[in-house]
């Protein structure tokens, strides 16, 4: 790549970088993260940029905050190829790719009112079996509704999903 082609986004002294975020997915990122730039973190946010792993892509960079693992579950949900990067020193730390897990339990509501994680009665935390990761889809180990990926989104970015202990893989 050219120097006149590359990004110019300054370096973090220390924080969290996530990458390979898919293109149009950054905003979703930051409500996830509960970021609306009023908390103090210098953030950059950068969409649609080229990457040669997905076409297009979005990278969000939070300088001094870091990600719970409840956090980066939720990222997985809908950033499954999102990178996460742990930048201290203006170095890269510790890099890993994001995991979509197995399980989800206690991060997402059942779309059926009527199953039995729904009913202020039953002190059941919802949980959700993987059944496919391309296209996403999940099934509640309850009453067998699905979730489908655009589902997950819709939930994790409005705030209806359940507020718990996140996903186990």
């Amino acid at each position: 790549m050219k120097a006149e082609e590359s990004l110019l986004v300054r370096k973090i002294q220390e924080g969290t970088v996530i990458d390979h975020i898919p293109a149009g997915r950054a905003l979703d990122v930051l409500k996830i993260l509960g970021l609306t730039g009023k908390e103090g973190y210098t953030i950059a946010v950068v969409m649609n940029v080229p990457s040669r792993k997905l076409g297009r892509k979005d990278i969000v960079k939070v300088e001094g905050r870091f990600l719970s693992p409840e956090e980066v579950d939720a990222i997985a949900l809908i950033a499954p190829t999102a990178t996460i990067n742990i930048v201290k020193g203006f170095s890269v730390v510790l890099k890993r790719r994001v995991e979509v897990p197995a399980v989800v339990e206690g991060l997402l509501r059942c779309p059926n009112p009527n199953c039995v994680t729904n009913s202020p009665r039953e002190p059941l935390r919802p949980r959700f079996e993987l059944i496919s990761r391309e296209p996403l889809r999940f099934r509640c180990s309850y009453c067998g509704d699905e979730l489908s990926g655009e589902d997950i989104v819709k939930q994790l970015v409005s705030g209806h999903a359940q507020k718990g202990e996140g996903a186990r893989r």
